[in-house]
């Protein structure tokens, strides 16, 4: 499953006027510029190292064999690396080696090249033969991607002339891509847009739409409560990717062990006070003794329905002092990719 998307482009030149290039690009592109120029103590691995984890895209401006020796001891899978892109320093040609679709490093390389008046070097397939991309439209629908190693098997289908057909739960705008089709049919589609597992061979893409909403004890741990969301996950048969933030009640906002389970997941939580879940509309599970204890009765579904401005899709869960809600917000799709 593709985590969740880091922040930032980090930009790297070797020479005077790479430097000059970077300088270009980073005013267009933003992101953290370093210069290695006269640089003694610079570490190109260090850098590199770091930057694979904070950055969602990263520039190597001068040659490719730099940036390919720097990356190669980082790479493990197009779902989790950033964008590469290796530019020459006087920005004639600009290659995406790494990530071209999910990454974005074929969008960012043509964005650099109409900078620099220069040329975008593309190769992948699909790219080359004008085919629909099932990964381009991944990242495009800020879709979740739960078997990459599947994508090959999409876009083999395309380039052999083959249709593909594409599930999808949620409403698609626009005429379907040439060689692509809706199907009804989950269980023999090739590609599957849902918040539900499916046991099929198909490519699993998965929106990120539902707002889990948490109760729990004081002193909770954050192995508790992964045990207890992945056993809701199970049972209600959700796909735990289609989470993209939590909420609970504002007393909650110190607990340790609930700021370490959700920031684990990369997932950002509100906090909101018993007035206002009160206020939240619609019918809840109640509870005597949450009522008591915080002055709402139903924190888990409220705090779900609050933040997620959907609608309640899993009622209350419960189990070892947690308790877990899921709403929903729908969403509807393009065909853009």
């Amino acid at each position: 499953m593709i985590p969740v998307a880091k922040e930032g482009i980090a930009i790297l030149s070797f020479t005077g006027r790479g430097e000059r290039l970077a300088k270009l690009l980073q005013g267009q592109l933003g992101g953290d510029l370093t210069s290695a120029h006269g640089a003694h103590d610079f570490s190109l691995i260090a850098w590199t190292e770091e930057r694979f984890r904070s950055c969602r895209a990263i520039v190597f401006v001068g040659a490719t064999g730099i940036a390919v020796r720097a990356v190669a001891p980082y790479l493990k899978s197009k779902a989790e690396d950033p964008a590469i892109v290796s530019l020459d320093e006087g920005g004639r040609f600009v290659i995406p080696l790494v990530s071209g679709h999910l990454g974005g490093a074929n969008a960012l390389a043509r964005e650099i090249a109409a900078l620099c008046g220069g040329t975008a070097v593309i190769t992948t397939a699909t790219d080359v033969n004008g085919v629909f991309a099932v990964d381009n439209w991944a990242r495009r629908q800020n879709l979740g991607v739960l078997q990459p190693e599947r994508i090959k098997n999409v876009s083999a289908k395309r380039l052999a002339g083959e249709q593909v057909t594409v599930y999808s739960l949620f409403s698609i705008q626009g005429e379907p891509p040439t060689g692509v089709e809706l199907t009804e049919n989950a269980e023999t589609a090739d590609v599957i847009v849902d918040v539900r597992p499916h046991n099929t061979a198909g490519l699993c893409l998965v929106p990120q739409i539902l707002t889990l909403g948490i109760g729990c004890r004081r002193g909770i741990t954050a192995e508790e409560l992964e045990t207890v969301f992945v056993r809701f996950c199970d049972q209600r048969r959700i796909l735990r990717s289609a989470i993209y933030r939590t909420a609970s009640i504002d007393c909650k906002a110190e607990e340790a062990g609930l700021l370490t389970f959700c920031g684990r997941h990369g997932w950002e939580t509100d906090f909101y006070s018993a007035e206002q879940l009160s206020e939240v509309p619609g019918e809840f599970t109640p509870s005597p003794f949450v009522e008591q204890a915080v002055g709402v009765d139903n924190v888990c579904e409220r705090s779900a329905v609050r933040s997620g401005q959907g609608e309640l899709t899993e009622r209350k869960f419960a189990e070892n002092g947690v308790t877990l809600a899921a709403a929903c917000r729908m969403r509807e799709l393009d065909w853009s990719w």
